[in-house]
């Protein structure tokens, strides 16, 4: 069977039924748009301000546009395909009359379908990038025309927006401009890119077929009323493939085996197409070529049938622009008149089709979607404008909506999750936006985080610098550790100072007992502040009181608690004496013991220290002797070394040896172990306490020299000498000393 796009062109019915009613819905936007408000002033600037409703109104539109356009198109071409393909399966005869009625069902090659699909869509919605700009620049073009036209005293404002909708309807909504500066409207650009795409499809698929079976000749149809594109290919035939360009071929005859018979092709099919066959609107079918039986007719010109066509087809354009113009129409006045000459032109159409019988009407082409515009409603309230410009806007629409725009519309009914996820998300947005103008104006975090609550802290890092975050980090930090202080309640210390302002006020309202708590909360934070400047303590201490510095120990680090010790020597500055030299590091020791003493005084003087020792018996013992030796010495004080406990002692000779440590490694210039002991890694202060042997086995030189010069105690011997009191092992320590010396 024949194929032609002729037969698939009925499948581009409701894609341009989809333009058309597009089209319509958006004149109808723009139309009712300018008549709201046309006599009131100031209509020009309220009008330019709602440019941007009209925009998202129209954005809506073409969004759903595009998805119904996406669906209709590959339907419409999956039938085109399979339109082609059961006709050349007809026409090869190759199938029963049961089999052919299976093919009805088949699925068309999916990759071929799909691309065809595609590739139309893509032509198609590649307009709809330019939708928008047309509405948009045709809305102001109206305004700013309307605009001038009463200061010039040509017309009142309604009669110029009625004009000026008029030439709009007329030029309709041209959103596409092809290579030729053509500029096409939305319908019928949509309808001739879907029906090249069906009738690609249906003859893509016959091809196909006919290929797949061995068929390589096609000969064109004879069909009335051809164009001038068409007139040469009437009656030739063409090759599906192979080159260009016409020659006589050797084909094998369709029933004769092996027999070759001349035939005369004009040129490839492509060749044909490429210079007009099979356009858009074109009745012209191919067939299969069987040599040496298909028998070709004379082609019979008809271009006053042409002409007649192309005469109804101008009828049905202007049947179209006047039903346009009635949907655009801004007065009752300018309906009726379109109406009327939508009606006058119709009957032209009818006396057109009664002059030429062989003409067929198809209202179809009349149609721009009249019928589909939106019924008349109430009036929406604020509630529900509000939801619908939530549910039907994109983020922006949103963005440009006031607080109390958003809470209106969550409180309508009319939303969805997503909807309402957007304007949680939005809210999001603007408490992020207004805490980052509190806390970091311009980007600088600000130097007091105190007002501030644990959660607005925890938002804040993700959008500073590494350097705020780590104040951030020291704010939490010093926020935990109040937490543990006694007199803080842990509940107050993350709250933001309006939290803390709320519960003061809630507090007071009801007559609560914690008002107390807050307001130390409160003053807590003050002297945080005050004391905590940008999370740092104060570089100048000079002018805190001393309870504020007390006070803020329980917050500082290492560093700030030196600083904080530094500034209170300075307040209270003793002078120090100066340390003893008699030669005896014992004597030494505890005259620098008496002196720091006396220098802490009030503080209790070293006779009295016995008396805080735990070992009270020993204690009283040595107090005993203490003022024996006095009575003896008859000089009425008491040695205060005879007051010193064992306990004491031993803490002395602590010290003492880490003093002789220091001293010695002075002197020594670090010398202190021999090679073979500091290859042992031994610990040098371990040389200045324990057996006399130990430690001259692992000496220097240099320090065994030191310990001639200035001596070497052990503990018992310290104590010995500190107490007054003879100790068993000092003895043999000064034996094993100088045995240790004798050796040298």
């Amino acid at each position: 069977m024949p194929i032609h796009p002729g037969m698939v062109e009925n499948l581009a019915t409701g894609t341009r039924n989809l333009y058309a009613q597009a089209e319509e819905r958006l004149l109808g936007i723009i139309a009712r748009q300018l008549a709201v408000g046309l006599d009131a002033p100031g209509w020009v600037e309220a009008k330019l301000a709602a440019v941007q409703q009209v925009r998202r109104a129209a954005q809506a539109v073409v969004d759903e546009l595009g998805k119904a356009t996406t669906l209709e198109v590959f339907d419409a071409v999956a039938e085109a395909y399979n339109v082609g393909h059961r006709a050349a399966v007809a026409e090869l005869g190759a199938l029963s009359d049961d089999a052919r009625a299976l093919v009805d069902d088949r699925v068309p090659n999916a990759q071929a379908v799909d691309r065809l699909a595609q590739e139309a869509v893509d032509v198609v919605t590649a307009t709809h990038r330019s939708i928008l700009r047309a509405v948009v620049d045709g809305f102001r073009a109206v305004v700013a025309s309307v605009a001038a036209t009463p200061l010039l005293g040509i017309g009142t404002r309604r009669q110029a927006t009625q004009d000026a909708m008029r030439a709009f309807a007329d030029r309709g909504i041209q959103a596409f401009v092809d290579r030729a500066g053509r500029r096409w409207s939305l319908p019928s650009y949509a309808e001739m890119a879907v029906r090249t795409a069906t009738a690609r499809a249906a003859t893509e698929a016959h091809m196909r077929t006919l290929s797949e079976a061995g068929v390589e000749l096609v000969v064109v149809s004879d069909a009335p009323r051809e164009c001038p594109l068409c007139r040469p290919w009437e009656g030739r035939v063409l090759t599906i493939g192979r080159p260009a360009g016409a020659r006589t071929v050797e084909a094998e005859h369709a029933t004769e085996d092996g027999r070759m018979v001349p035939v005369r092709v004009a040129g490839s099919l492509d060749e044909a197409r490429a210079a007009g066959l099979q356009h858009p609107n074109c009745r012209h079918s191919v067939s299969m070529y069987s040599p040496g039986l298909t028998r070709i007719e004379q082609a019979r010109s008809d271009p006053d049938g042409y002409d007649a066509s192309q005469r109804q087809r101008e009828i049905e354009r202007t049947i179209r622009k006047w039903k346009r113009r009635e949907a655009a129409a801004v007065t009752p006045e300018a309906q009726r008149a379109a109406r009327a000459k939508v009606r006058q032109w119709q009957g032209a159409m009818r006396q057109h089709l009664a002059d030429h019988p062989d003409l067929r009407r198809n209202r179809v082409r009349e149609q721009v979607g009249a019928g589909n515009l939106p019924e008349p409603r109430t009036e929406a309230t604020a509630e529900q404008v509000d939801a619908a410009r939530v549910w039907s806007g994109d983020d922006a629409s949103v963005r440009e909506m006031s607080d109390d725009q958003l809470a209106a519309a969550t409180r309508s009914n009319l939303l969805d999750d997503r909807a309402r996820a957007r304007i949680e998300a939005e809210a999001d947005r603007r408490d992020l936006a207004a805490l980052l103008d509190r806390a970091a104006p311009r980007g600088t975090l600000a130097a007091d985080l105190t007002p501030f609550s644990d959660a607005e802290l925890g938002r804040l890092v993700g959008h500073v610098d590494d350097v705020d975050a780590l104040r951030i980090a020291a704010e939490l930090d010093r926020r935990d550790l109040a937490a543990r202080l006694p007199g803080v309640r842990p509940d107050l210390v993350g709250l933001s100072d309006d939290e803390l302002a709320a519960r003061v006020r809630h507090a007071i309202e009801h007559g609560l007992d914690d008002v107390d708590q807050l307001a130390a909360e409160a003053h807590r934070r003050d002297l945080l502040a005050a004391m905590f400047p940008s999370g740092r303590l104060l570089d100048d201490l000079s002018g805190v009181g001393d309870d504020a510095l007390t006070w803020a120990m329980q917050y500082a680090d290492n560093a700030e608690l030196l600083r904080i010790a530094a500034e209170m020597d300075r307040r209270d500055a003793v002078e120090l004496p100066q340390p003893a030299d008699t030669g005896n590091a014992v004597d030494d020791l505890l005259a620098d013991r008496d002196a720091l003493a006396e220098a802490m005084a009030p503080a209790p003087d070293p006779e009295d220290w016995g008396r805080l020792a735990d070992d009270e018996t020993f204690a009283a013992e040595a107090a005993a002797l203490a003022a024996v030796h006095a009575e003896e010495s008859g000089d009425g004080e008491p040695d205060e070394r005879h007051t010193i406990t064992r306990r004491e002692a031993r803490a002395l000779y602590d010290e003492y040896v880490y003093r002789q440590y220091l001293q010695a490694e002075l002197d020594c210039n670090g010398y202190l172990l021999n090679k073979k002991a500091k290859a042992a890694g031994h610990n040098p202060a371990t040389l200045f306490s324990g057996p006399a042997r130990i430690a001259y086995a692992r000496a220097s030189d240099e320090l065994k020299e030191w310990w001639a010069e200035h001596g070497r105690l052990t503990q018992a011997e310290f104590i010995e000498q500190v107490t007054g009191k003879q100790q068993r092992w000092a003895t043999g320590a000064r034996h094993n000393e100088s045995d240790q010396q004798n050796k040298r």
